[in-house]
Parts: structure tokens; sequence; C-alpha cells
């Protein structure tokens, strides 16, 4: 599943993840053991993607959020598909 927010609330989030955490910067996040691509953390940093759930998780617990405060929308797990084919 994956977390979507609002407009500019996403980098809002991941500003205080890292202000939380005691991140000098993004690239700091890595530090912590997050297992990612500093490009693919760029485009969740500005908003150019959505971020998986367990990502969202990791996140909230580094920067010690509660996620159930967090207002994001959940989509399911293949909500952009469209149907191919000619019916």
């Amino acid at each position: 599943m994956r977390i979507k927010f609002k407009t500019g609330e996403q980098r809002k989030f991941f500003d205080k993840v890292i202000e939380n955490s005691s991140s000098p910067s993004l690239r700091g996040l890595t530090q912590f053991g997050l297992n990612i691509n500093y490009q693919t953390l760029k485009s969740y940093y500005h908003e150019n993607r959505t971020l998986p759930e367990d990502f969202f998780k990791n996140l909230c617990f580094l920067g010690k959020i509660d996620e159930k405060k967090v207002k994001v929308r959940v989509l399911k797990e293949h909500w952009g598909q469209s149907k191919g084919g000619k019916k």
C-alpha cells in the first residue's frame, strides 16, 4: 500500500523527521539504516512519488512521530492501474 499526503505536506513531514532525528540533512537520514537510494529519497522529498507504507512507518519511528496523528490517505496496491485492451 502507498501513503499519499496533501500537496506540500510530504515535504513538511520529511523536514519534521529530519529535525526530530537530529539529522543534518536529507542525505543524513541514510545513516540511520534506511536501505534506500538517495535519488529515491529525493523523489519522495520533492513529492514526485508516494511513500510505501513500511517506509512511512520507519520514518515515523525514526522521527518519533505518532503515525495516527499524521493526516494521510492510504492508497490500495494497484490504485493507478488501468484496464488495457479492447472490450
